[in-house]
This record gives structure tokens, C-alpha cells and sequence, in this order.
């Protein structure tokens, strides 16, 4: 079965030299192209995307391969495009796992430790912490108030 991205791309930062345009994978979908878009659809209408911070009006508008939801902000409106893509390639993708090939050999188990000593506990409190008293000497005097 194919396997599908639900990509979005939407404006990242502020004022007409620090706008990005961004991509991004939000999940992937693996069946037809239209339990893709179906998919799709769910998560470009819940989408929160970063601008505009306090939205007034959302619009989703569909396209032939996704969606284009359109926010009005107090200043401006700002956009997300939502496209399905099939996932042909993937640099980083787990090998296949072939039923033919026998299954690597276990590793040997581990020979058991040795049993641990306990460690010794603390031993006499180092001779500067004997000279100090628990309860300082003032403590409880009426003389000091």
C-alpha cells in the first residue's frame, strides 16, 4: 500500500524580512489517496497554526491535492497550505523484513556477576562536625529577645 505524508506549510516569524515560509510532515498515512485526504481534511480543520496569535475568522478551502485554510487576523490574514504527498523515498527507513532470510542467531547470555560486598557505611563524623553542638547554646534563652 502507499504510503502518504500530510504535509503543511504555513509562515513562521514576523514583518516582511522575517517571515519563513515552513514545511512540515504531520503524520503519515498508509492506504488510498482518499483515506489520505480524509485524514487530511481532520487535521487541517483542528490545525492550529502560529499566526495568527488571535484569530477572528478561519476558512478551509479544498484543492486538488489538500487544503488551504485561510485565517483572518486582527491585522492581516494569514495562510496553510495542506497537501497530500506519496512518500516514494526515505533515506532513514527501516530495511524490509524478508521471511526467507533466517533469523539472526541470540546472543549469548551474559556470564552472572560476581556477588557485591556492601560497601561500608559512614564512618566517625570528621573532627571539626564533633565540636559543633546539635542545639546551640542560645536556643531557649529570654536573655536575647
Amino acid at each position: 500500500m502507499p504510503r502518504w505524508g500530510l504535509v503543511v506549510e504555513q509562515n513562521l516569524g514576523y514583518g516582511r524580512q522575517g517571515r519563513v515560509w515552513s514545511v512540515g510532515v504531520m503524520d503519515h498515512v498508509e492506504g488510498t489517496r482518499e483515506e489520505a485526504l480524509a485524514a487530511l481534511r481532520v487535521r487541517a480543520e483542528r490545525f492550529e497554526p502560529v499566526h495568527p496569535a488571535n484569530p477572528k475568522r478561519r476558512r478551509l478551502y479544498r484543492e486538488a491535492d489538500g487544503f488551504l485554510l485561510v485565517v483572518e487576523g486582527v491585522w492581516q490574514p494569514w495562510h496553510c497550505r495542506f497537501t497530500v504527498a506519496e512518500q516514494v523515498y526515505d533515506s532513514v527507513a527501516p530495511e524490509p523484513v524478508d521471511e526467507q532470510r533466517p533469523a539472526p542467531e541470540p546472543a549469548p547470555p551474559l556470564p552472572e556477576a560476581a556477588p557485591r560486598t556492601p560497601e561500608p557505611g559512614p564512618g566517625p563524623p570528621p573532627a571539626w562536625d564533633a565540636q559543633v553542638p546539635e542545639v546551640p547554646s542560645w536556643l531557649g534563652r529570654d536573655d536575647l529577645a
